[in-house]
């Protein structure tokens, strides 16, 4: 007995919607190889409504420096998601009238958009998620029940977002596998020395993040997956704070999963991704039960659907999913390369004028070079949460807490920080506009 997907002949492409889409402001690629420091996100600042609202009398203009949490949407994305309801709305890999296979086509036209994003050379190593958390957990649960045995090493770092932490706490608590945290330098980078000795161990499993979200600090990606590789184990890479920011390959990473999330890629909330090696995600089985996963019910067992439908039980997120292939289409209209550039150059920018105000010290890497568009500091004598609470008067949005990273804030004796992130819609006049509001802070607290 063949599945619902399996029954029907694969869907005609969409047809055109009659609605127009708004056109945006995409830099194409004849381009000139270098952008000067806020040039991207003046070009691109546009496409984004949100960032164009006049703002509420008796406040500035908006300076959003959250996107490490949450990156802003541009109109393609918008027009994405609305064109969709409008036009194509029907649940997929069902109907066989047309509208379901127009739905079901531009879904699946979306997933083999995540896949050149990332480098995949095969669309359905490419599952679709709500979000990197859940991601992470898809591989704790199917693959990390089935392999681990007591005894077994996972090996992840103390620099972890809780989402790549607390999975694995619960899976190594039912398996009796053991956890192994790579160290972290006073530089804010990884101490490859303490990933060596756990390699020696032979570990089953190394998660790590790309990019630390409560530092910025750009791991050496590659370098750890081959170390883990020639040692025998699999790599799973957190590319929450990477896909958005830097061009990331999963062939040249050479890892086996990569997770990450729509929202912080320009994209919709409540869509993400995990990419594992076709041959991986074969021997999985499902996390969760349902609809659409399945290829044969009986009525005290059941037999499973070909990946990727193994892993997306029930309804997906159809919409979110098209408006993520917008999203990535956009990114990469921009360049990767180019997104990147412009980060870093606002970070030396930030970097540079954080410097000149008193009572900031500024935590992560030593060398900037190793750093993304992400800046976490301290005010002296100032909790993180009243340095928000005073820049928000000044219409500057930032992030105040641990950042779902308490293990590593407490490696640096702190239980908050406030930090400034940037994405490619960024300018040099909102860093401007924090140091204004720091100046401030120290003003009312520091006198």
């Amino acid at each position: 007995m063949t599945s619902c997907r399996d029954a029907f002949p694969a869907p005609k492409p969409a047809p055109a919607p009659d609605r127009p889409m708004t056109t945006t402001h995409v830099i194409v690629e004849d381009r000139p190889a270098h952008v000067p420091p806020g040039t991207l996100g003046d070009r691109i600042r546009p496409d984004f409504p949100i960032l164009n609202q006049l703002p509420s009398p008796g406040r500035p203009a908006l300076a959003f420096l959250d996107t490490a949490a949450s990156s802003q949407k541009p109109r393609a994305v918008i027009d994405a998601l609305t064109t969709y309801y409008e036009t194509t709305h029907a649940n997929i890999h069902r109907g066989v009238y047309q509208l379901s296979e127009h739905a079901t086509a531009q879904y699946e036209a979306a997933r083999a958009t995540v896949a050149d994003f990332i480098g995949a050379p095969d669309p359905h190593e490419v599952v679709f998620t709500r979000n990197t958390t859940e991601g992470i957990n898809l591989v704790a649960n199917a693959w990390g029940r089935r392999n681990l045995r007591p005894g077994d090493l996972i090996i992840l770092t103390v620099m972890e977002h809780h989402s790549n932490l607390v999975p694995w706490q619960l899976v190594a608590e039912e398996t009796g596998a053991e956890l192994g945290f790579v160290g972290m330098l006073p530089d804010g980078t990884l101490d490859l020395v303490s990933l060596d000795a756990l390699l020696a161990r032979a570990p089953k499993l190394v998660a790590f993040s790309h990019v630390s979200n409560a530092l910025g600090t750009i791991h050496p990606a590659a370098e750890i997956t081959r170390r883990a590789k020639a040692a025998g184990a699999l790599v799973l890479v957190d590319g929450a704070q990477s896909t958005p920011h830097i061009p990331v390959d999963v062939v040249a990473l050479g890892c086996d999963f990569l997770a990450f999330s729509g929202h912080k890629v320009l994209g919709p909330t409540g869509i993400g991704v995990l990419w594992g090696r076709r041959e991986i995600l074969d021997g999985m089985g499902p996390f969760m039960g349902g609809g659409s996963m399945i290829r044969r019910v009986e009525l005290t067992h059941s037999t499973w659907a070909d990946v990727p439908a193994r892993f997306e039980a029930g309804t997906p997120a159809i919409a979110e999913a098209i408006g993520l292939g917008a999203a990535l289409t956009y990114l990469k209209g921009i360049g990767l390369e180019r997104v990147a550039e412009h980060e870093h150059q606002l970070l030396e920018y930030a970097l540079d004028r954080l410097a000149d105000v008193p009572g900031v010290t500024v935590l992560g890497p030593s060398d900037p070079a190793r750093q993304a568009g992400v800046v976490s500091f301290t005010v002296d004598g100032v909790h993180p949460h009243d340095v928000a609470a005073i820049l928000d008067e000044g219409n500057v949005a930032v992030r105040a807490g641990h950042h779902c990273c308490q293990p590593l804030l407490r490696e640096m004796d702190l239980v908050a920080t406030t930090r400034a992130s940037f994405g490619p819609y960024t300018v040099q006049s909102e860093i401007d506009a924090l140091v204004t509001g720091l100046r401030r802070v120290n003003a009312i607290f520091n006198g």
